[in-house]
């Protein structure tokens, strides 16, 4: 069981890292996008590879940091039936989510995006617009880096609903508990 715990930790820290990184690139686009607007109507030009790049650092942030949204339980549920829950009935519900849900969706996800990625970096894709962005590959793989931390935070819930369910909430950590405020 403690295994388990040091896993929880584990891949909570990982999706920490990634999304505290992540989340960074917001500015960036903001930035980006303000100059590509500045450009356009003050000065009468654009540059093409730097409207990719905002479209491009929206895509990176919005996939490196969904593993990270699901260890703060920000993505959308049914509230109504969840949230008044009690603990056990959160760890069954999240269980059975991770395993008949979340893994086979990751799993397909991988399966078919594996080959698509692959391409990519084998004919060193690049923008389809001329003068666009270089590189495309890169943010294609940003599909399986996806994927890999949304996987590895269900591998996550689910090691802690076994905790919670085995009678060892004492083993999850404190943040990632269900009632937090208890």
């Amino acid at each position: 069981m403690t295994i388990l715990s040091w896993l929880i930790r584990a891949i909570n820290s990982v999706n920490k890292l990634v999304g505290h990184s992540f989340s960074f690139l917001a500015v960036g686009i903001v930035v980006v996008c303000f100059w590509v607007v500045v450009e356009r109507y003050l000065f009468t030009t654009t540059k093409l590879w730097m409207q990719d790049l905002y479209i491009w650092l929206n895509g990176a942030m919005f996939t490196a940091v969904a593993g990270f949204a699901l260890l703060r339980d920000d993505h959308v549920r049914v509230d109504i039936f969840y949230r008044p829950a009690s603990t056990r009935w959160k760890a069954i519900a999240d269980m059975v989510g991770v395993i008949f849900f979340l893994i086979p969706f990751v799993s397909v996800v991988i399966i078919y995006a594996l080959p698509f990625v692959q391409r990519s970096w084998r004919f060193m894709e690049n923008s389809a617009n001329v003068g666009g962005m270089p590189g495309l590959y890169v943010l294609k793989s940003f599909v399986l880096v996806f994927a890999v931390l949304v996987g590895l935070q269900a591998i996550a819930m689910l090691s802690r609903s076994i905790l919670v369910l085995g009678k060892r909430e004492d083993l999850v950590p404190p943040d990632y508990r269900y009632n937090k405020a208890e």
